[in-house]
């Protein structure tokens, strides 16, 4: 069984094999319970609400998304693009999806 030492501020490493196995990563938040039986650390509850920010930042370091923000104006004109493409069956241009005559 893993081992930790508390630091004089009250900081414990969780081992690495521990958080790797539940998957937390750096900034998961977790709830801190007293029982009976020593100290339980765990996620809190799904209906606990945490701010908007805190969560995006959470999904985006799980996800590690690394590229440029992209805004919503630039998505809905992809978004366009894809839905007017596969309505084309492919083609991305009116121009190129009239048959040929001749």
């Amino acid at each position: 069984m893993p081992h930790t030492v508390m630091s004089n501020k009250g900081h414990v490493i969780i081992p690495k094999a521990v958080r790797d196995g539940r998957l937390w990563r750096t900034g998961t938040r977790l709830e801190v319970l007293d029982t009976p039986d020593g100290v339980l650390l765990r996620p809190p509850p799904a209906d606990v609400k945490i701010p908007l920010g805190s969560g995006l930042a959470a999904i985006r370091r799980r996800i590690a998304y690394v590229g440029p923000v992209v805004s919503l104006e630039a998505m809905d004109a992809a978004l366009e693009r894809e839905a007017a493409r596969d309505h084309l069956g492919g083609v991305t241009s009116r121009a190129a999806a009239r048959p040929r005559t001749g």
